[in-house]
């Protein structure tokens, strides 16, 4: 893969203002999914530390998770274990009206679970030959399949996961599973290769994000996750406020007993 070169970060208040401007597209698609019914599904994948969170948080923010459905699941039961693969992942998929952004996905085979050697090499392979089938039964049916793959460089990976290490806000983003990865840097690469190699079709393309800038990646991605979609401005009634009713006697209750301490 090609190295980007650095450029110099966005100062905070210029992201900000950027990040605004997608939020009002974002949240036009939103409204324009509800009105058409249509289906959406996003994936997010990458190694550990790479910025999944980040971005998918970015795109949440301003947008209702009634519409927005962010799938992000626990390792698998010991029932799920003995379901065909894909089975545990086909109820999420989105209905009519809405976006299910995968936070990982069923491509864990292909990454951690391949390289962590939680299943062999046969069920890696005959997963890479089914994704795209499946994938291919999803486009069929309506959904528009968007995948992404975030590419950290080692370095910055090491310095997040530090991070994660050190800062008590962040230390529940690190896992057993996070540490012993680590080190398998080229088994990730090696893995990563072959995964975009089989799995990357004209109905579901892989898109490569570098994200070592974390608020320039989550910027080009929501651009380019919007520029995918044939969404369009839904008008809408302009909103006059009523007038309120008369208390007609009312008097408001007494929340002495009740109010939250005013500590800060």
């Amino acid at each position: 893969m090609s190295v980007v070169k650095k450029t110099e970060k966005l100062k905070r208040k210029e992201y900000e203002k950027l990040l605004a401007d997608l939020h009002v597209e974002l949240v036009k698609l939103q409204e324009w999914v509800k009105a058409t019914g249509a289906k959406i599904c996003v994936v997010f994948e990458g190694r550990d530390g790479a910025g999944k969170g980040g971005v998918i948080k970015a795109i949440m923010e301003r947008v209702s998770p009634r519409t927005f459905r962010v799938v992000a699941l626990p390792p698998p039961t010991e029932r799920e274990k003995t379901q065909m693969f894909m089975q545990r992942y086909v109820p999420h998929f989105p209905a009519g009206g809405e976006i299910v952004i995968f936070d990982r996905s069923w491509y864990n085979r292909a990454g951690v679970e391949r390289v962590m050697e939680y299943c062999t090499e046969e069920q890696a392979k005959s997963f890479l030959s089914g994704a795209p089938l499946v994938e291919k039964a999803m486009a069929d049916s309506g959904i528009i399949l968007i995948k992404y793959w975030l590419e950290v460089s080692p370095e910055e990976q090491t310095r997040r996961i530090g991070e994660r290490i050190t800062d008590q806000r962040k230390i529940w983003k690190l896992s057993p599973m996070d540490v012993k990865s680590y080190s398998r840097w080229y088994d990730y690469s090696r893995a990563r290769d072959e995964m975009l190699a089989a799995t990357d079709t004209a109905w579901a393309p892989w898109y490569v994000a570098f994200s070592d800038d974390k608020r320039r990646t989550r910027l080009n991605i929501i651009s380019h996750l919007l520029s995918e979609i044939p969404y369009k401005e839904i008008r809408r009634e302009k909103v006059k406020l009523p007038k309120r009713q008369r208390p007609k006697g009312y008097k408001e209750a007494d929340f002495a007993k009740r109010t939250v301490p005013e500590k800060y």
